[in-house]
């Protein structure tokens, strides 16, 4: 039996989950745990890491280390994606993470990223025709499957955080910034050849941004599990309708929203936007919730290597 540890450097929040492995391969998870230290914040045209963001991320990583190590037999894996894929000072603070936590983090390609988050939904979520899409904060990333395959995927460099601050979404959203974003990713998507391909398939939803979408609609809808949103399903009206609800107020409004955690209301609208210019280019209908996505890409693949 071993503790498998997955620390993920995610742009705006890093996360830690600790699953306990049998010797037969057979796992589960016995600790999850999330801090929004928010590393791509301000990293600008110069793709630069802030020493704050890096400080703010490194802490919350050795706030994660005093709870990992109390565990007997563990395995720590790092990953890091967009941000430090980004960064033209990756460098600097994967040696700072060295020094301090002791560990070397790989950084996951952007198709790397996009293939564990394949491996991770098919897996749990049953779904055999789709186009997955994750809403990073630096990074979405699209994965076309067939018939349980995959058989295109790509990342793009925009999400929930870079989006906010280039165009302005933070606060009150006028209709000019409303329109350019809506207009770039658009363009963004126009570039992706075989996208076309996925038009009227469902979508299967990962990241911060998403699961966000996802409480707000169980909260309205009075369940009492609002995080249990795997395999919740939603349709183009309610995301369009959800979506227009954060546009007509500031941030504040949008802090008071029920599911909508406080310090995501500055980058909720940017989150949601690739969603929503998706849907409508690509008719679709039909949107699925997964909680399984890189992290349980990596879990099957280092079972499938040292347990079988």
């Amino acid at each position: 039996m071993e503790n498998l540890v997955i620390l993920d450097i995610g742009s705006n929040s890093v996360r830690m989950a600790i699953n306990q492995i049998q010797n037969d391969g057979s796992y589960r998870e016995i600790k999850r745990v999330k801090s929004d230290s928010r590393l791509s914040e301000g990293m600008g045209a110069k793709k630069t890491l802030k020493e704050e963001a890096m400080k703010r991320t490194i802490a919350s990583l050795a706030d994660f280390k005093d709870i990992y190590s109390q565990y007997s037999h563990v395995n720590v894996i790092g990953i890091a994606t967009a941000a430090v894929r980004q960064a033209q000072n990756s460098d600097v603070f994967l040696s700072q993470v060295k020094q301090r936590i002791g560990i070397d983090v790989k950084v996951l390609s952007g198709d790397k990223e996009a293939y564990y988050d394949y491996v991770g939904v098919v897996n749990r979520l049953g779904i055999k025709n789709c186009l997955i899409l994750d809403i990073g904060g630096a990074s979405c990333e699209l994965v076309a499957v067939k018939h349980g395959k995959n058989t295109n995927l790509i990342s793009i460099p925009m999400g929930a955080v870079n989006l906010s601050e280039r165009f302005h979404l933070a606060d009150r959203v006028s209709g000019s910034n409303l329109f350019n974003a809506q207009f770039n990713i658009r363009k963004e998507f126009s570039k992706v050849g075989w996208l076309s391909q996925s038009k009227r398939q469902p979508l299967v939803l990962l990241g911060g941004a998403n699961r966000t979408l996802a409480r707000i609609n169980r909260k309205r809808q009075n369940m009492v599990r609002i995080d249990a949103i795997h395999g919740y399903h939603l349709s183009y009206e309610q995301v369009n309708r959800t979506f227009l609800n954060m546009l007509r107020g500031n941030m504040k409004r949008r802090q008071q929203i029920p599911g909508l955690e406080a310090d995501r209301a500055d980058i909720i609208v940017g989150g949601l936007m690739p969603l929503v210019v998706l849907m409508d280019y690509l008719d679709t209908k039909k949107v699925y919730f997964s909680q399984s996505g890189v992290r349980e890409g990596i879990i099957t693949e280092y079972i499938e290597k040292h347990y079988k």
